[in-house]
């Protein structure tokens, strides 16, 4: 007998099986790849005995998730590796600026900024655990309001604004390298949201790459619900209410267009409608390189980094981000890079390394954009292309069909801004659930949103389990 189903074996449905089954319910997942994990699969994507992340690499959300970090993850062959910095920022006119898990040490960089630095970062430190338990749920009566004051004073505005605090490029160009996580035009509000987020995160433990790759999260994961009774089906897509089996209830982590593709006939067209609606936004392009070496930056420093945020001042991270916003193709991009190799040896053969680094492109785009992410990298690691062995590209539409739930490449669930930050994929007084009892959206694309931290599937299943018997095992029609 089947309590839930739950189609998709990313973070979230795979925390989302976690949680129902330490409630005690007979837990299947179902995915449609021969591999769990969604996007946390490592492959070989260049050469033999160089192993990539093929979409998420280094993760700050990971090892601070208030969910992921009450599972004995470790026991279950989870190792996070740390690095001295957690990002990196190389500028051309000096060295790069570093964010230190310690604030005094990235004070100490930032000259006459550092007074208005640490006032916006020292009040957030105070218990920053709290506060990010609060920021990783849907909307609610938080159970921190002092602190979730405090960062919303910061964070309600654009991060362009937020710069205005800094009279110097270092601080500035920190903040906007941050922010441009958010995939989105760094003048719109909210995007000071995601700086301060990824800056309270390195301040509180330095962003980690998993060891052996990010597949380990999703191993220790599915390792745990194993254990916990739960089982797990691969290649085994879902298309329609037919390749379902019988339960009391079911949770898609899936894009919005998946949930409304498989269970269409058992939702209101209304309902449909709304999810029709549901913003993507832009999609990524994404190199992989085989290398001879190290990354060869100009500051040797920031191969201590697991990030490295490249493309300059704010100025161009912001020119870069809003070109990619209108539908064109930026000249300059900001390239997110990760380093693996440089903190886990197992990643490369002996003497040789990993890079990742990937760009914000227009929705759904398969323009080849490695000439325009690999000049960016020769200025500032001069001689980069010399040492590439072999290189991986993915656009946005190859990724699209590499996860359905990348729609358009949109990597982390759709846009996260203040007309669908809580209310992804539509308003409901609980994004979680849908119209049809039986039936939730466990996906990235509800709250919080974007990152492997799981946090949307464990408030769904939160949710859900408090209606699981009032059904009986049955087919969803």
């Amino acid at each position: 007998m089947t309590d839930a189903v739950i189609v998709g074996s990313g973070p979230n449905g795979l925390a989302a099986g976690i949680r129902l089954a330490q409630a005690g319910a007979e837990v299947l997942v179902i995915e449609g790849h021969a591999e769990i994990g969604g996007g946390t699969r490592t492959a070989e994507l260049t050469l033999p005995g160089f192993r990539h992340d093929v979409c998420s690499a280094a993760h700050p959300m990971g090892i601070l998730s208030p969910y992921l970090r009450t599972l004995p993850l470790e026991a279950h062959g989870l190792k996070w590796i740390k690095p001295r910095f957690s990002v990196a920022h190389p500028l051309d006119d000096g060295p790069a600026v570093l964010l230190h898990e310690d604030l005094e040490q990235t004070v100490a960089q930032l000259g006459p900024d550092a007074d208005a630095y640490r006032r916006l970062m020292a009040p957030l430190l105070k218990d920053p655990h709290g506060l990010l338990e609060d920021l990783l749920a849907p909307l609610r009566v938080p159970k921190h309001p002092i602190q979730l004051l405090r960062f919303g004073l910061r964070a309600i505005r654009s991060a362009t604004g937020l710069a205005k605090r800094f009279r110097e490029e270092r601080a500035r160009a920190l903040i906007g390298g941050c922010a441009a996580h958010a995939i989105m035009p760094l003048d719109k509000p909210l995007t000071a949201a995601l700086a301060v987020v990824f800056l309270l995160a390195g301040h509180t433990e330095a962003w980690p790459v998993a060891e052996g790759g990010s597949h380990a999260i999703t191993k220790a994961m599915a390792s745990l619900l194993e254990s916990l009774g739960g089982r797990i089906e691969t290649g085994t897509w879902i298309r329609s209410l037919a390749d379902l089996p019988p339960a009391r209830i079911y949770l898609f982590d899936t894009a919005p267009r998946g949930l409304a593709e498989i269970a269409g006939p058992v939702l209101p067209a209304r309902y449909l409608r709304r999810l029709g609606r549901y913003r993507y936004g832009p999609g990524v392009f994404k190199l992989d390189w085989a290398l001879d070496g190290p990354i060869p930056w100009r500051d040797e420093r920031a191969r201590l980094a697991s990030t490295v945020h490249v493309g300059g001042t704010l100025d161009e991270l912001a020119a870069s981000e809003r070109a990619m916003w209108r539908g064109d193709h930026p000249e300059r991009p900001f390239v997110l890079v990760v380093q693996q190799s440089e903190l886990d040896p197992t990643r490369a053969p002996a003497g040789k390394h990993t890079g990742y680094g990937y760009c914000h492109v227009p929705h759904g785009s398969t323009v080849d954009h490695t000439a325009a992410v690999e000049a960016q990298m020769e200025r500032f690691a001069p001689g980069f292309r010399e040492r590439v062995l072999a290189r991986h590209a993915m656009t946005a539409g190859d990724f699209e069909a590499y996860d359905p739930a990348y729609v358009g490449g949109a990597i982390t669930g759709g846009v996260a801004d203040l007309f669908q930050l809580f209310t992804r994929p539509v308003a409901r007084l609980s994004p979680y659930t849908t119209p049809n009892p039986r039936v939730f959206l466990c996906s990235a694309s509800t709250p919080p949103g974007g990152g492997v931290h799981g946090m949307c599937g464990f408030h769904a299943a939160e949710v859900a389990h408090k209606r699981l018997e009032r059904f009986p095992v049955a087919p969803l029609a």
